[in-house]
């Protein structure tokens, strides 16, 4: 299962190196990367089922194809290349476009939907949980100071007005950290509320591990900590076979293990991967083995 299909570049891999008789569930709310994607799998026929549904509706999906197991799952979160490049969706900072960040254009709430109707307070605590943003109070009284914000670029120069531009110097680098656009934390935490990204990471990986086989395995791909620390904990904890606490003589909660970590710490891109693609520069890949 390929359950964020995207444009289907994954897909074809897997399709490719399962000749002849792999198949695969692709998954995607999208339905401008879907059109392209059952473009690019035309050519393996009836080996590729396409679905525009929500990951969290894995168990459902796999029931309706009459599938009871897979030998693997791929998860590759977040914004895909094509949606941020793609103005109207309003992902990005970098055009003014109108707020909307939805991954699925049916989901009835835009990131404008959560500027211009949120509290102060509650502003402030979803750019400090979804986007670790430390200037996170004074960003939401600048934004209901501002109402109402209609376009990312509006949105991006309330944000920018707060945090000092000096942090913010295009194309220059500090140690090994670039330095980023201040509206960069803003946006993503935005987004990541819009489309309730991480309650549905945490929905979606009990369903994998429950699909796959022995020796199937659990890959993902996530681009933020967030992410990457919600993946880390349920593989780590997957992986044992008692979670009482440390000091408790005898086990009582009975836990097993079901995963065996193939790899403890994360996968990076490779530098000569970063020269094709350097937005792959926060990716890192951790993968599970069905035990």
């Amino acid at each position: 299962m390929d359950c964020t299909l995207g444009a289907g570049g994954h897909a074809w891999g897997i399709l490719d190196a399962s000749s002849p008789n792999g198949r695969l569930l692709g998954m995607d709310v999208d339905p401008q990367t879907l059109d392209i994607a059952r473009q690019r799998l035309a050519a393996f026929g009836s080996r590729a089922f396409i679905v525009q549904a929500s990951y969290v509706t894995m168990s459902q999906q796999l029931r309706q194809l009459g599938w009871r197991s897979v030998n693997g799952v791929l998860l590759d979160l977040g914004l895909s290349s094509m949606q941020l490049d793609t103005p109207q969706r309003g992902f990005s900072f970098m055009v003014d476009a109108p707020l909307d960040m939805r991954f699925d254009p049916g989901n009835p709430t835009r990131a404008f939907d959560l500027v211009n109707t949120l509290s102060e307070v509650e502003l402030t605590g979803l750019l400090l949980r979804f986007g670790e943003e430390r200037n996170a109070r004074k960003i939401a009284h600048a934004m209901i100071r501002s109402r109402p914000l209609n376009t990312t670029g509006q949105l991006a120069e309330v944000v920018a007005s707060v945090v000092s531009k000096a942090h913010f110097s295009p194309g220059k680098r500090v140690g090994k950290k670039s330095r980023i656009h201040p509206a960069t934390r803003t946006f993503q935490a935005l987004r990541i509320a819009v489309n309730h990204e991480l309650e549905s990471l945490e929905s979606i990986l009990p369903q994998a591990l429950a699909a796959l086989v022995p020796g199937g395995r659990l890959a993902v791909i996530s681009f933020h900590s967030l992410e990457d620390r919600i993946v880390k904990r349920y593989f780590r904890q997957e992986s044992k076979n008692c979670l009482c606490p440390p000091r408790q003589p005898v086990c009582t909660c009975g836990h097993k293990a079901l995963l065996i970590e193939v790899n403890r710490r994360p996968i990076r891109p490779s530098s000569s991967e970063l020269e094709q693609n350097p937005r792959a520069r926060s990716a890192c890949l951790r993968v599970a083995e069905r035990i």
